[in-house]
């Protein structure tokens, strides 16, 4: 069995910071923030440290692109069912490259990308982008007739109140 790599680590110093220290993936590499006093035994203690959090928090949340795209069938027969053929998608994946946007779909190829920041929401708010990008394959525009067919989904407006809140609270602008 061969044994796991250790990502690339990229530690960041901040005057700012006094305690806390926080992690994140940023592609392949992940990016350890901690306080500029902290001596470099307490730095690689604490990377140590988060790369064991991210790792676990990581098999939590570890659904895979084909459980992804089981949940887009199970969608498609919940609430698509009269348009099957043209919502059926090739591929369904997660993607860690998108920072304006919860998700996109090219109708040209049938590809749908969600991203990686849904992973630890509800399940509910992931079924949402995921009707959403489906929807796509059916209806390419954001018109009266796509927003009928995601409006199928029970939980689409407290879904989308989640994610303007979560946006909202991380600063974030997100593509339309």
């Amino acid at each position: 069995m061969a044994a796991a790599r250790k990502p690339v680590v990229e530690v960041r110093r901040s005057q700012r910071r006094r305690r806390t220290v926080s992690a994140y993936r940023d592609g392949e590499r992940v990016v350890v923030l901690i306080p500029a006093q902290f001596s470099r035994a307490e730095e690689a203690e604490w990377v140590d440290r988060m790369l064991a959090r991210l790792a676990a928090r990581e098999g939590r949340l570890g659904t895979s692109d084909e459980e992804l795209a089981a949940r887009a069938e199970r969608l498609v027969r919940l609430y698509l069912a009269d348009h099957a053929d043209l919502a059926a998608a090739a591929s369904v994946r997660w993607v860690t490259n998108q920072n304006g946007r919860w998700g996109s779909c090219t109708p040209a190829d049938r590809t749908i990308r969600l991203s990686h920041r849904l992973r630890n929401m509800p399940d509910w708010v992931i079924d949402y982008v995921l009707m959403h990008e489906l929807v796509h394959l059916v209806v390419p525009h954001h018109n009266s007739r796509f927003w009928e067919l995601v409006a199928r989904f029970p939980r689409t407006e407290r879904a989308r109140g989640y994610l303007e809140g979560v946006a909202s609270a991380a600063g974030m602008v997100l593509a339309e």
